[in-house]
Order: C-alpha cells, then sequence, then structure tokens
C-alpha cells in the first residue's frame, strides 16, 4: 500500500504552525502533521502532512498561497516499517569509552566498554548523529582528564543517551529533560532498557523551566544537545544553573553557527575548552567561569 506525504518550505515558523493546523482540516484527512526546522542553516521550516489516499492538489496549493508557503511537494511513500528498517540500518556507534548499540547487536559490545543500548524510535539521539557522537567524544575527553561530575543534568535529553553515559561513569543521579513528553517517554523505556532506573531521572521540562532542575542546581556538568537558537536563548538560565568551574557540553549546532554561540557564552562568563567538528556539526565544551 501507498501513502503520500505534501511537504512544503516556509520561513516563519508561526506561519509554519498555523499551516499546519490548517492541513488538519483538509479532505481527505491527514493522517498525521507536523512541523521542523531544516538544520541546514537556512532559517527555513518544513510543514509535513500524510495521507493514505491521494491529497487535494488544489486545496494544498491554495493554502500555500494563504499562508506565505512555497508549494508542497507530493511523494509516493512506500508503506514499510521505518523503525525496522533504521535498526537494520545503523552499525554500532563508538565513541572513546562508549559503545551505543542497538538490540540486534547487543552480542557486538566489545569487553571492557560502556554499553549503551539505544534502539530506533521517535526521539532524536541514536549516537549516529554528529551532534550526539560529538557530545559523548567530549564527555569521553573530560573523564580522561580527571574530571568527575558530582551533579549532571541533561537538557533536551531525546533518547536520554547522554544523561545514561553520564550515570554510568559517575556517582550520582543525572537529570535528564525534554520539552517533548513522547521523547520523555522514550528516555524512560530506554532508561529501563539499560538498568539505570533511580540513576536517570527523566521529566519534562523546557529548559531548565523545572522546580527539580532548580532544586538539583548548581550542576557541575551540563548536557545541552539542542539547537543554535534554543542553545543562545538558553545561556543565561545555563549560567545560573551551572556551577563556577562546571562544563557545558553544546550541540546541535552547525559549523558556521559555532562562533556565534561562542559568542554568546563568553558574555555569560563561559570559555570554550574545546570545538570539535563532525561533518557539518560542531560540539563545543564550555567552563564556566
Amino acid at each position: 500500500m501507498l501513502t503520500y506525504s505534501a511537504i512544503a518550505k516556509i520561513a516563519d515558523p508561526d506561519a509554519a504552525d498555523r499551516l499546519a493546523l490548517a492541513c488538519e482540516g483538509l479532505e481527505p484527512e491527514p493522517t498525521g502533521v507536523g512541523t521542523f526546522e531544516i538544520e541546514d542553516g537556512s532559517g527555513l521550516w518544513e510543514v509535513a502532512a500524510y495521507f493514505v489516499e491521494p491529497p487535494d492538489l488544489a486545496a494544498l496549493a491554495l493554502l500555500a498561497k494563504i499562508h506565505g508557503a512555497r508549494d508542497f511537494i507530493i511523494s509516493e511513500v512506500p508503506d514499510q516499517d521505518w523503525v525496522a528498517k533504521v535498526r537494520r540500518d545503523l552499525a554500532p556507534v563508538e565513541a572513546g569509552r562508549f559503545f551505543v548499540y542497538g538490540s540486534h547487536d547487543a552480542d557486538k559490545l566489545p569487553e571492557g566498554r560502556i554499553g549503551l543500548l539505544i534502539d530506533a524510535a521517535m526521539a532524536f539521539g541514536t549516537g549516529h548523529h554528529g551532534t550526539t557522537l560529538g557530545c559523548l567524544r567530549a564527555l569521553d575527553r573530560l573523564i580522561d582528564e580527571g574530571f568527575v561530575a558530582q551533579n549532571t543534568a541533561d537538557i533536551g535529553c531525546g533518547t536520554a543517551v547522554l544523561g545514561m553515559a553520564a550515570a554510568r561513569v559517575y556517582p550520582n543521579p543525572v537529570l535528564a529533560s525534554d520539552i517533548d513528553a513522547v521523547a520523555v517517554e522514550v528516555a524512560e523505556t530506554n532508561v529501563r532498557l539499560n538498568g539505570l532506573e533511580g540513576r536517570v531521572i527523566c521529566l519534562e521540562a523546557a529548559g531548565f523551566d523545572s522546580d527539580a532542575l532548580h532544586a538539583a542546581a548548581p550542576f557541575d556538568l551540563v548536557f545541552a544537545n539542542i539547537l543554535k537558537g534554543p542553545l543562545v536563548a538558553l545561556a543565561p538560565d545555563m549560567a545560573a544553573h551551572l556551577a563556577p568551574g562546571g562544563f557545558a557540553i553544546l550541540s546541535g549546532i552547525l559549523n558556521e553557527q559555532a562562533e556565534a554561540v561562542i559568542e554568546v557564552y563568553a558574555r555569560h562568563g563561559f570559555n570554550l575548552v574545546e570545538h570539535q567538528s563532525i561533518v557539518d556539526w560542531s560540539t563545543l565544551t564550555l567552563r564556566r567561569m
């Protein structure tokens, strides 16, 4: 069976939300509608709608015009189990002492490595993306340098792979938060699969906006693998919640965006310790003065 995707690009995120809402009223009705920031530095957003019947092309064209979007591109999508396909295609990831693998590769965990079981799911962060890999490598280097975190937070945790990595090597529980309820559910599942109940506490929060995070601060290690815009907005709260001498590992940053993020955090009392690039993506290790 075929399904159909209709995807349009638009510059204004608020207009993208309005267009997505309008798409939900189409006939035939879409099975799902979402908005996504395109992570290529263009500043554009995608509005994507999915249908089990051919969509109304005229109605889509009209909606795009009304909301100032580019024309919808319609594609036929073969019906398949995408999560199962991703599981087959994803090889284990090695990041220093850490080994991130899916359940289908459990027999490949090398002796002496720290295994992190992460199956393909709806939440971001399997370890294969350059941002997650960069954060794991940054943590691995801090460990090699003798840094021992006593109080860690993983902000925008996705699958909680970073929080779980810290919980594997450091003595105290880690707080892992995400703004998305689905991501929190996925994170909680991964925590159980890795036997880390009570070691990684998952919660739903936007940034540091949580009583639990406020109460636990100041942290001496914070991961924030999100995107440039939210990272810049987070800088004052990061300074307020990170102890002097503490480290922030930031990613979700395109290489050309890195200097702007470094400058913003410098104004809030952070020094750059390391800037690593993996393909198009940068990971920054910063230390609060």
